[in-house]
């Protein structure tokens, strides 16, 4: 009986651990998946560019509108952030796919992902 009963006390345990620290919940997942940005050009560079990576949990990628993932982000400052996008950071290409943007586009779309708004 008891052999029976650890493996169930584990699998009850498991499920009330939810998320492992920097990792996003299916919720944030989906949620990213319907963000657009408002203005019509940089939601085309959006969905284009940034969108296959940064709307899917698995790619590692900070998940668009997850604020608590881009904040660790956002305290490097603009010019880190814009660094590492143009010379590729981690899985990311060098520039994110984007190789027609500018910095100004580039600020635009890091700032709409890491607000989602």
């Amino acid at each position: 009986m008891h052999k029976l009963l650890f493996p169930l006390v584990l699998l009850t345990l498991a499920a009330c651990g939810g998320d492992k620290p920097g990792q996003a919940s299916a919720a944030v997942e989906a949620a990213s998946r319907n963000l657009q940005p408002a203005d019509k050009e940089l939601a085309e560079i959006y969905n284009r560019s940034c969108r296959s990576c940064h709307t899917i949990a698995a790619t590692g990628a900070p998940l668009t509108g997850d604020t608590a993932a881009w904040a660790q982000r956002m305290e490097k400052g603009k010019d880190v952030l814009l660094e590492n996008v143009v010379a590729g950071f981690g899985g990311m290409p060098p520039f994110g796919l984007c190789m027609d943007c500018d910095a100004d586009e580039f600020d635009a779309l890091i700032a709409f992902m890491a607000k989602g708004q």
